[in-house]
């Protein structure tokens, strides 16, 4: 049988023009499979060929995993203490292996072998295939579609298959079998059977590779696609920058005539493209990116990662866009949060933020409208700024005296003082249900506690605007933060 067994290694290494070695491996691999189905539970079977007789061995084998790791499946591991006891100089990621009685290859029969081996073969043939394929380093994946699989389409390159899912597709696009399609490759799974390479065309960095093949700029490195934002289908902003000043970065991706960016374009199901100049300063960033829209002002909050800007009346809709779309196209080129306002609603809010600081100024540091008018018109907005600004700084102020700088100076941190004190104090306050809620932060169980939020309940029990108002938050994390808070309503636990 064991000369039966070599013969058949050969007859197939031959036909399938595979090496004999792997189709050894391939019957190990069958061997083993037929073994452990005589053992209960997932246990780890090894079987070794002798390449020249045909005789072979099966051991059952254990994984040595740390003491402190625990067993994950008792059948196929062993506790490093438990191993050593048996091979005193073993260490974990090593194995334990006891020979066990091999499996006849009569019991899984000739035939039966000679498939389980042949789709081992097949399983080979389709990694080097993809190791071939992706040993060119290659990012855009072009084939055909070759046939649709639960809503997703199969997409065919020679004889390698991608992955094309719905949600990766271009809305409204309709492909059809034998169109040819360029996507995006995203990840390899070897994981998944017939179309392991996953592809998309919604992704930004499909649009940025295209630009690549349409433009050799960027491949020179003379011009740089810094980042991308797109709308699939519909509308998309690429932020582009020149290393050479001789180049004009927007000119040379549009393209003469506009035939570099319709290229593009004509790709993506008439996907619109604004070029935006990249610039290292955020603000003349944003203004770029919000184009066509003429912005009035700008206001930079750097703690809040956030812009104010300020547009005239007839700027506002071209700013925020068609159903938002604009303002949200620059807000992920730009990586900032963008609030786009009129003049009015901007004049407003600074007054909000005004009157603010003068009653923080009035009631903390104790002095009349005067003073906090002063240190408002210089620029102050915070204690810490006070507190801890330059002295040099302060004492710039022509309206005060030195003596006037170190008292305010000295209530400024004797009031940050007490504040820490009472929001220790109100952290305390907070129930440990509310502490364990996943996704809460120290900071943001302080925002609560400050905001008279101590429980799960009190949490649960707040409308999105409150909670956004108090923490800061976006609507959406808000909304993700009550229902997480209001699950123990639903399932019966405290």
């Amino acid at each position: 049988m064991n000369r039966e067994l070599l013969m058949l290694v050969e007859a197939i290494s031959r036909e399938k023009n595979v090496e004999r070695d792997v189709v050894l491996g391939a019957v190990e691999s069958a061997l083993a499979q037929a073994t452990k189905k005589l053992y209960q539970g997932e246990v780890d079977i090894r079987v070794s060929i002798d390449r020249d007789s045909g005789e072979y061995e099966t051991f059952r084998r254990w994984l040595v995993v740390p003491d402190d790791a625990g067993l994950q499946n008792p059948d196929a591991e062993e506790l490093l203490m438990d191993a050593r006891e048996r091979v005193a100089d073993i260490e974990v990621g090593e194995y334990i292996e006891e020979a066990v009685e091999s499996v006849p290859i009569g019991r899984i029969g000739a035939m039966a072998a000679k498939q389980v081996i042949l789709q081992k073969i097949r399983d080979v043939e389709r990694e080097m295939l993809l190791n071939d394929f992706m040993s060119r380093g290659e990012k855009i994946f072009t084939g055909t579609v070759k046939r649709m699989d639960k809503g997703d389409i199969i997409v065919e390159s020679g004889r390698v298959e991608g992955r094309l899912r719905r949600g990766e597709m271009i809305p409204k696009e309709n492909l059809r079998n034998g169109d040819r399609v360029r996507a995006l490759i995203m990840e390899v799974d070897l994981t998944l059977r017939g179309a392991p390479i996953i592809l998309s065309r919604s992704a930004p960095e499909f649009m940025i590779e295209l630009f690549r093949n349409e433009v050799p700029e960027i491949e020179q490195g003379l011009l740089e696609i810094k980042s991308c934002a797109r709308d699939p289908g519909s509308r998309a902003k690429i932020a582009v920058l020149s290393h050479d000043k001789r180049v004009d970065p927007i000119g040379t991706c549009v393209g003469v005539r506009g035939t570099r960016v319709n290229a593009v374009t004509n790709e993506l199901a008439g996907e619109r493209v604004d070029i935006v100049l990249w610039s290292d300063d955020p603000a003349q960033f944003v203004i770029g990116a919000l184009a066509p829209a003429n912005v009035t002002s700008i206001v930079v909050d750097e703690e809040k990662h956030a812009m104010d800007v300020v547009v005239d009346e007839e700027n506002l809709a071209i700013a925020i866009g068609r159903g938002g779309q604009n303002v949200r196209l620059a807000s992920d080129l730009t990586g900032w949060k963008i609030n786009i306002m009129d003049a009015a609603e901007s004049a407003q809010k600074q007054a909000n933020e005004t009157d603010a600081a003068r009653r923080l100024f009035m009631e903390k540091l104790d002095v009349d409208e005067e003073i906090a008018n002063i240190l408002i018109e210089e620029g102050f907005a915070s204690l810490e700024e006070v507190a801890y600004v330059p002295l040099q700084e302060m004492l710039e102020i022509e309206s005060f005296d030195e003596d006037t700088v170190n008292e305010l100076r000295a209530r400024a941190k004797d009031a940050l003082l007490t504040m820490e004190i009472v929001r220790e104090e109100s952290v305390e306050s907070v129930s440990q249900d509310l502490r364990d809620l996943e996704g809460l932060t120290p900071e943001l169980i302080a925002k609560l506690a400050e905001g008279g939020v101590h429980t799960r309940d009190d949490l649960a029990d707040l409308a999105i605007d409150e909670l956004t108002e108090l923490t800061g938050q976006s609507a959406e994390d808000a909304t993700a933060l009550i229902m997480k808070a209001r699950e123990h309503w639903f399932t019966g636990q405290e």
